[in-house]
């Protein structure tokens, strides 16, 4: 039985700047620091994500410098070419106070919100580790 997709989403405050931030959301080597055990991209630019041992590869379909990143996974089944699973980070400032915040979109097949969420806290906790915020 294939599981839908479900659209996840979460916003978290981070203490840095765009510029500081964005090569860790850009590039495999900045990746690999706080997102997953480790992130390798090869000449046909595929960033493998390996979590747990297992290979997640994705390309990334879209990036805007100092704002966005968003990766699609590669297609594993039929599904997956005409629905493919995805995340996307997106650097946000909030214009009156000049909070930055990191907003995470996971379109993903998985099935308990609270271990997704805390999946990502953690993350952003290696994250916020790393740049100070």
């Amino acid at each position: 039985m294939v599981m839908p997709k479900s659209n996840y989403q979460v916003e978290f405050e981070i203490n840095a700047s765009r510029k500081m931030l964005y090569p860790y959301i850009y590039t495999a080597s900045g990746l690999s620091l706080w997102i997953a055990d480790d992130v390798t991209v090869n000449e046909d630019k595929v960033f493998n994500f390996i979590w747990d041992n297992e290979d997640h590869k994705a390309r990334m379909v879209s990036h805007r410098v100092n704002h966005f990143v968003k990766f699609e996974y590669l297609p594993e089944t039929d599904e997956d070419e005409d629905d493919p699973a995805y995340f996307e980070l997106r650097i946000e400032i909030n214009e009156l106070t000049q909070t930055v915040f990191l907003h995470i979109t996971d379109y993903i097949d998985f099935d308990d919100e609270e271990e997704w969420y805390d999946l990502w806290d953690g993350m952003m906790h290696n994250l916020k580790e790393i740049v100070g915020g």
